[in-house]
């Protein structure tokens, strides 16, 4: 589980003091012996934003760069995996003190191409990673409260649920 890949850039602290920067993040999902569960990996303690917490895969995408196609490399460059990535179903925000910037994240459905088994976590931006049930996602403490809403409004729209997320 814990291979470690070399990652092309590491932009995760790069000042970017008065800018907006926009993030894509992927509610990775398979269904285990009849169980859905998200894919979450946990941020590396080494970080310094948001350092130790379990989110949903995804990053910074280059300026100029198709949005899909910069998350398929963000999860590519961090747990070498390719995705299918379908409709986009929650946007947020988000300030992060240690760029000095504003996010504004897209969150899209997606699914594994590569078996899961073939996971390899890029040791410098994550530590390990877990297959979460909706239940399971519930007991999380060491998540944000927005990437929390945001899987849990994952499992919902799964499910055929159509109410409002507010």
């Amino acid at each position: 589980m814990a291979q470690i890949m070399n990652k092309v850039s590491h932009d995760s602290e790069i000042l970017t003091e008065g800018q907006q920067v926009i993030t894509a993040c992927a509610f990775v999902h398979e269904n285990f012996d009849g169980i859905e569960k998200v894919f979450l990996p946990k941020r590396a303690e080494t970080k310094r934003f948001l350092s130790g917490i379990f989110e949903l895969p995804g990053g910074h995408i280059d300026f100029g760069e198709d949005i899909v196609n910069g998350l398929k490399r963000e999860v590519r460059e961090e747990f070498g995996m390719e995705i299918s990535v379908r409709d986009p179903f929650a946007v947020f925000t988000y300030s992060n003190d240690i760029k000095k910037s504003h996010s504004i994240e897209v969150v899209y459905f997606a699914k594994f191409l590569s078996p899961v088994d073939d996971i390899r976590v890029n040791t410098e931006d994550h530590s390990e990673f877990k297959w979460m049930s909706e239940g399971e996602l519930m007991e999380l403490t060491a998540i944000s409260p927005e990437e929390h809403q945001n899987a849990k409004k994952g499992f919902a729209l799964l499910k055929g649920e159509k109410h409002n997320f507010g």
